[in-house]
């Protein structure tokens, strides 16, 4: 039987307003993109790992921790607004053609999120091929974040987001609710093009523990990450 066909790719513009060159931010003396390489290099089911990025800067230091750029991202790929739907489409596309082979599946590997495993890595591509389905994404336990206990301001009046929810119960006594946690992305190829998107219909999720579920947007997250770091 046929191996699938698996493309990893860390997806890492230059351009970053709160953090300058944040994909690149030396925490604990790496830089932040080294952290995602290095995992994915161990994670025994990616086929090929690329990094898409529209920087010289990154691609030197990407190449230097041995991993692939073989392209420059489009510049209108690499703006705020971009989507990443559109940016896996042409790392995609680029690689078919580079490589003259069809790939089954993608993953994104995003490297705000430095923390997750080789192990995250193969067990969401193992889900993803054993069950069938057409998605698999890290998620995180929203903790004390419970949808349950939040409100919205309207008219400087409180409003509670659920209305069955009851704020004042412990944690512990509310069902488990989940987000994205950003670390790993892998879907079908035909999600991509049929759905416009990273996730399909029948999506399922393997878990991040919190403390490695870390999304560096600004300054606090770095702060949480080099604690992170200290703590090992």
């Amino acid at each position: 039987m046929k191996s699938p066909m698996v493309l990893g790719v860390i997806p890492a513009r230059g351009g970053s307003k709160g953090i300058p060159d944040k994909n690149l931010y030396p925490l604990k003396g790496k830089p932040l993109i080294q952290y995602s390489i290095e995992e994915a290099q161990k994670a025994k089911s990616l086929t090929k790992l690329i990094v898409s990025t529209d920087s010289e800067k990154i691609a030197k230091v990407a190449r230097s921790c041995g991993a692939e750029v073989p392209f420059m991202r489009p510049a209108e790929l690499a703006t705020d607004t971009a989507l990443a739907v559109d940016v896996m489409k042409h790392a995609l596309q680029t690689m078919e053609k580079l490589d003259k082979v069809r790939y089954d599946y993608l993953v994104m590997l995003q490297p705000t999120t430095p923390f997750r495993l080789a192990k995250d890595i193969d067990e969401a591509i193992k889900k993803l091929i054993e069950t069938g389905c057409n998605t698999v994404v890290s998620v995180v336990d929203v903790g004390a974040y419970h949808p349950a206990r939040m409100y919205q301001i309207k008219k400087d009046l409180l409003e509670r987001i659920m209305e069955e929810g009851v704020p004042m119960r412990p944690r512990q006594e509310l069902p488990p609710v989940y987000i994205r946690s950003g670390d790993v992305y892998a879907c079908q190829r035909e999600v991509l093009f049929k759905k416009n998107s990273l996730m399909g219909d029948d999506c399922r999720p393997i878990i991040i523990p919190m403390m490695r579920a870390i999304n560096i947007d600004g300054h606090n997250e770095l702060i949480l990450a080099e604690h992170y770091l200290q703590s090992k």
